[in-house]
């Protein structure tokens, strides 16, 4: 009787996958490489930026895990050190990558939570992980925009932080002396001195850096202005459109559209509310029941201008729905009831503008300008 050997040969799936895990630093990036749950994790490091010992890792976990060079890969990593360049560069190279929202990685609340890179790097190869296998609820996916639609919102996003430098330098130049350049020199101390001169030049500095700022926010007004006149943005039409409503200026309808309805796709109302941020957070355990305000994970600067937005459709479309609403429900409340209700209006008026540019419906009750 012959007696037969069984033996076991492990073979590479053709349709697996190689997982790829990124944390970021300026100095340092951390890569976690795993091709499934159950598979202990490959740690590397290397210097932040070096996309050629990217690839060489690459190609080392492929031969480590026994995988073909045509294997599928994955990769994530968190939104914000490295932008959108990180995510174009490993897509043009046939990794499939997806830029995840910090905010939105769940967390254990029963216990401290120990943070370094290599679990950091770990907990998100995991996830990633999970997500391939179809929990898509596992975390929020940045949409990344294309390199054009990516700078068209330097303008505003600049124009914005000029104008908080603006007030600012005006405050601290204002806290010493509220003169210009020309009387610093005819300034006199209690004694009949003048002003010593390091606080002097300090003055002239301030004055002079208000000055380049009052110029560089012009210059980009002229410019925006220009781009919108000789239509010369792809997004312009639409810009025009929502400026046609009372209530919302150029530069509301520019930061609207540069920021959400130019190049975003929403399927529903619910996901243009949770990119804003504009959702509530309520904590209801047994019998505590408690609102912890709104979600702060959205756009901060679509959530900005969204409130300011808020308060002026209150005071210029008093006609509208959304303005009959809030002053039946929230107009005989305190100040703290009537900042609640504005938050709930600029969530309902960014899905009313939302339709607007979709469809063309004008939100009910409103009015557009004069001239429109």
């Amino acid at each position: 009787m012959t007696r037969l050997t069984t033996r076991t040969y492990q073979y590479s799936d053709k349709s697996a996958t190689l997982y790829l895990a990124f944390e970021l630093s300026s100095s340092e990036w951390k890569l976690g490489f795993s091709t499934g749950l159950g598979q202990k994790a490959r740690r590397r490091s290397i210097e932040a930026g070096d996309l050629n010992k990217l690839q060489a890792e690459i190609r080392a976990a492929k031969k480590r895990f026994t995988l073909p060079e045509t294997i599928r890969v994955v990769s994530c990593y968190e939104a914000g050190r490295e932008a959108f360049w990180l995510h174009r560069y490993l897509t043009k190279s046939g990794v499939e990558n997806v830029i995840v929202d910090s905010s939105s990685i769940e967390v254990k609340r029963r216990e401290r939570k120990a943070k370094t890179d290599r679990l950091d790097v770990q907990k998100l190869l995991i996830m990633l992980i999970r997500y391939h296998l179809g929990e898509r609820k596992v975390w929020s996916v940045v949409q990344a925009p294309s390199p054009e639609e990516e700078d068209r919102r330097q303008v505003h996003r600049e124009l914005s932080a000029l104008r908080k430098e603006k007030t600012r330098t005006s405050n601290r130049t204002k806290g010493r002396l509220n003169l210009s350049e020309d009387q610093l020199d005819a300034i006199r101390l209690w004694d009949g001195s003048g002003l010593p001169p390091d606080l002097k030049d300090r003055l002239k500095w301030e004055w002079e850096h208000l000055l380049f700022i009052e110029a560089r926010i012009r210059s980009l007004e002229t410019d925006r202005r220009r781009v919108l006149r000789q239509a010369e943005d792809s997004d312009a039409p639409k810009i025009k459109q929502l400026a046609m409503l009372r209530g919302i200026g150029s530069n509301g309808a520019w930061i609207f559209v540069k920021e959400f309805f130019g190049w975003r796709k929403f399927n529903n109302r619910k996901e243009l509310g949770s990119l804003a941020g504009l959702t509530p957070t309520p904590f209801r355990s047994g019998a505590l029941i408690r609102e912890q305000g709104i979600s702060k994970a959205g756009n901060r600067h679509i959530r900005e201008i969204a409130i300011e937005i808020g308060w002026s459709w209150v005071r210029y479309q008093p006609k509208s729905k959304l303005t009959q609403w809030f002053l039946k429900r929230f107009g005989n409340g305190g100040p703290r009831a009537r900042k609640i209700g504005i938050v709930a209006l600029s969530r309902r008026l960014l899905i009313d503008l939302w339709r607007f540019l979709e469809t063309g419906a004008v939100p009910e009750g409103a009015e557009l300008k004069a001239n429109s």
